[in-house]
Order: structure tokens, then sequence, then C-alpha cells
């Protein structure tokens, strides 16, 4: 099968985080025909780590493609970044860099769980990894243009859910119980006030999810509500001052109501946080090709797991256009465009070949 066969045939085959055993076992397959000094499986879940380099204290370049699907498809592009990485090893294989060079294809990307996984592995503390990068395919820019953040590439997020416990009633006596409707209105008023309309650091971002107050029971005043709530924000800083001030808020809303509260997080993602250096390499990698190169001060509003990488080791991640016209991640009608693959595979080529910027 040729690579574009492969790419069409994980498309037909799209499997959610934490299931993603096909695209493991097309990797592994893919890997059998080269010859890397190791690799290794069913890392942290469904995930592959093949590593060109037999000492492990050398230093090293490594690579990272999500693998998992959208519970509709292939509708974000991972079976194409599964691809590019494919294509990296045969160019890995006939370059060989002097140093070591490490692909890990990862697994439950969507839902923020499997950089924590791979990294609990311990697989990637073994090396001395002196850079790290990823992409992300991006509709809307020209097909192949390499976008770049300067500084952070993806916002940090997660989702919130309040419970909150009062005291359910008759509904001919609500004086009797301790309704939480009136709290669940502030919370909803309080939390819009988190918005702001930075571009920077500074930005925050509230949205109201979901929420579930009492039973559709005419008898009964109700004396339970959940409230739900994804918040947003550019830096790692920025959400966690975001984040106590939300929980502090509910504190005070419901103290005044009489109210318990109990909160759980959902999906968190902390910001993709560039380093500055390995972005200018990145810019550089692009021109020897070449490719347009294009920056963007503003951070992108979706949330990345390379995030967690980035805070044990140097490097960046970047995105490369997938067509001005076309469909948007996560619509029904996306497909990877086969031809950015060998564009995307040439530029990891050049970063793992020569990572550090040129001073």
């Amino acid at each position: 099968m040729t690579l574009t066969d492969i790419r069409h045939d994980l498309h037909q085959h799209p499997q959610t985080a934490g299931n993603e055993q096909y695209a493991h076992d097309a990797v592994v397959r893919h890997l059998q025909g080269l010859h890397p000094d190791k690799v290794y499986t069913h890392v942290g879940g469904w995930g592959v780590v093949a590593v060109w380099g037999k000492d492990p204290q050398a230093a090293t370049v490594a690579v990272r493609a999500d693998i998992d699907a959208l519970p509709t498809g292939h509708h974000c592009g991972h079976d194409g970044h599964t691809v590019i990485l494919m294509r990296l090893a045969e160019l890995v294989e006939v370059r060989r860099p002097e140093h070591n060079v490490l692909l890990l294809w990862q697994p439950a990307e969507e839902t923020g769980e499997g950089s924590c996984a791979v990294l609990e592995s311990g697989i990637l503390q073994q090396y001395n990894i002196k850079a790290f990068y990823a992409l992300h395919n991006l509709p809307g820019y020209p097909l192949g243009t390499v976008v770049l953040c300067p500084r952070t590439f993806a916002a940090a997020s997660t989702g919130v859910i309040y419970h909150l416990d009062g005291r359910e009633t008759h509904a001919s006596t609500p004086e009797m119980g301790l309704n939480p409707g009136l709290a669940v209105a502030e919370i909803v008023q309080r939390f819009a006030a988190f918005n702001t309309h930075a571009t920077d650091e500074e930005f925050r971002q509230s949205t109201l999810i979901c929420v579930h107050l009492g039973t559709p029971a005419f008898g009964t005043s109700a004396g339970h509500a959940e409230v739900m709530f994804t918040l947003r924000a550019f830096s790692n800083n920025t959400m966690e001052h975001l984040l106590a001030e939300a929980n502090q808020a509910v504190d005070d809303i419901a103290a005044r109501h009489g109210l318990t509260v109990a909160r759980a997080l959902k999906e968190p993602f902390r910001a993709t946080e560039n380093n500055g250096d390995h972005v200018e390499r990145i810019a550089q990698a692009a021109e020897e090709i070449p490719l347009r190169v294009r920056y963007q001060i503003e951070p992108f509003r979706w949330s990345e797991d390379f995030a967690e990488y980035l805070l044990q080791f140097p490097g960046a991640m970047f995105g490369i256009g997938s067509g001005e016209h076309h469909p948007e991640l996560h619509h029904p009608d996306y497909d990877f465009p086969d031809g950015l693959v060998e564009p995307a595979a040439q530029l990891f080529l050049r970063l793992v070949a020569d990572p550090l910027p040129k001073k």
C-alpha cells in the first residue's frame, strides 16, 4: 500500500480516544519495513514510539503525531498527521542524523489524556530530548502555509461542573427548602463577566455549556442543580487565576444561598506555550523547502494536549494550511488533503536533521 492508500484506509477505520488499535497496528506494520533501533508499542494505551539512535543519553529530537478520531470520524485530520510521521520515518531511515530521532504516534489527543499517559509510561524521560515538535493542519489557510505563533500556539481550557445541593421540598412550601435556582442565575451572570476582549495573555473566556436544575415534578421545589462551563485562557498563569476566581465566585454565591458545593474538572488542557528559538527554527526550515511562512500573534482558541510535552521539553507546535476553502475541522465534510503529507514530512526532516536555530 502507498502512504496515500494507508491514509485513506485509516480514514475508513476511525477509532476514538483509547480505542486506536487499528492505527497502532498500521504504524507498527509500517515500521516493520524500516530499521529503527528501538520500537515501543502500546505506549500510553495504543501509542507507538520509534527511535533511530542507540544511545539514549545522546541529544534527541522528537516529533509527535496524534492518531485518534472524533466520534463522528476522522474529521480533524489525525489520519493525515499519522501518515506524515510514517513518511518522516522513511526519510529518517535514509538520512540517519548523528543524533537520536524519536517519533511518537500518540493516542487520545482529543480528550487530553494521551500525552499524560505517554509521559507516565516513562519512555520519553529515558531520552535526552533537546527539541520536540508537532503540527496541526489548519483549514482556512493556503495549502502548505506554515503558521507560527511566537509564544502560545493553542489556549488552555477546562470543563468544570459545579454541583449545588440545597434541600428539596414540596412545591407549595418552597420556603421550607433550599432551591438552588437563584444561585444558578447569579453564577451564570457572574461567569459572563469573566470574558475579555484581549488578544494577548490576558485573554479569558467562559462559555456556559449546560444547566440541570431539579426534576420535571410539579409537586416539588428543586434541591439540586448542576451548572457546567468551559473556561479558556491564552496562558497557563491566566488560566490558573481564572479557575481560582471562578471557584471562589461559586463558593461565595452558594454560601449566601445556604448551599453546599462540589466541583469536578473535565478534559483539562494546558496552554501550548512555544519556545521562541524553536519557532524561529521552524521558520528557517520552512524557508529552506521553501514553504510560505505566516506569523500569527493571537493563539488559537482551541486546545492541544501537546502542551504537556512543552512543559517538560523545549520545542514548539505549528500549523500548516490545508486550504483556504477547505471544510473546517470537525465539519462532517472535512477530509485531510493528501497533498500536505510530503511537504510536512520534508519540513519535519529538516527539523530533526538540524533542530536548533542557526545563530
